[in-house]
């Protein structure tokens, strides 16, 4: 599992983090943590899981799973593909990728079966009270209005933060939640832990930065 508090980027599909821009980001990230001590964790896309897992030793994760078993599935990814490739986590249900609650049900028992780090992104706090209850790794809440965005969740809704760390422990005390969407800098992953997360998964932050490394910098010294 993850060491935290930990700062897990996601770079969805942008061009700033695709195919060689992937995995120059990721030898970025894990020379500041080599650098720093600072735990840090990189989810880049399926068709770049492989190259960037080969060069670093941070982890990386994929984007997304789906709930299948190896067979017929023409164009799904398959949670043992990824975990070849290189990946020792996933995502699942991204706010940009939901899944019915069952099919959530079934990746992380799918990514338990293969020993695969996991965190399930939720929406509000309901929702994180609900994935909790299937005891994954990480319960990461991302409020979507608020993703992509320039005010972070800390400040723009800090309870839904506090709020999720309480409901989710009350439930089982060994998952670990992120909060995330709208984080930009050090000040916010300082927020975040200071509300009770064990860290933050952000994105555009990192990826749409003109200098990734002073951010990258800026956002460590939370921790």
């Amino acid at each position: 599992m993850l060491k935290t508090p930990v700062i897990v980027l996601n770079v969805k599909t942008y061009a700033e983090a695709t195919s060689k821009k992937a995995i120059e980001l990721a030898c970025l990230m894990d020379t500041i943590a080599n650098e720093t001590g600072a735990s840090m964790a990189i989810a880049v896309q399926a068709t770049d899981i492989f190259q960037c897992a080969e060069k670093v030793t941070i982890p990386v994760f994929a984007e997304h799973i789906d709930p299948i078993m190896p067979g017929s599935h023409t164009g799904w990814t398959l949670p043992e593909a990824v975990k070849a490739a290189g990946a020792v986590g996933t995502l699942i249900n991204h706010s940009e990728h939901r899944l019915l609650m069952a099919d959530i049900d079934s990746c992380i028992t799918r990514a338990k079966e293969l020993h695969l780090d996991h965190i399930v992104c939720t929406n509000n706090v309901a929702t994180s009270k609900a994935a909790a209850v299937f005891s994954p790794n990480f319960v990461a809440v991302e409020p979507p209005e608020l993703i992509g965005g320039d005010i972070s969740v800390t400040t723009a809704d800090p309870d839904i933060v506090s709020d999720s760390v309480k409901a989710v422990k009350a439930i089982n005390g060994q998952v670990r939640v992120l909060c995330g969407a709208g984080v930009k800098n050090g000040r916010d992953v300082a927020k975040s832990i200071e509300l009770g997360a064990d860290g933050v998964l952000l994105a555009s932050g990192i990826v749409k930065a003109k200098d990734k490394k002073q951010v990258i910098h800026d956002l460590v010294s939370g921790l």
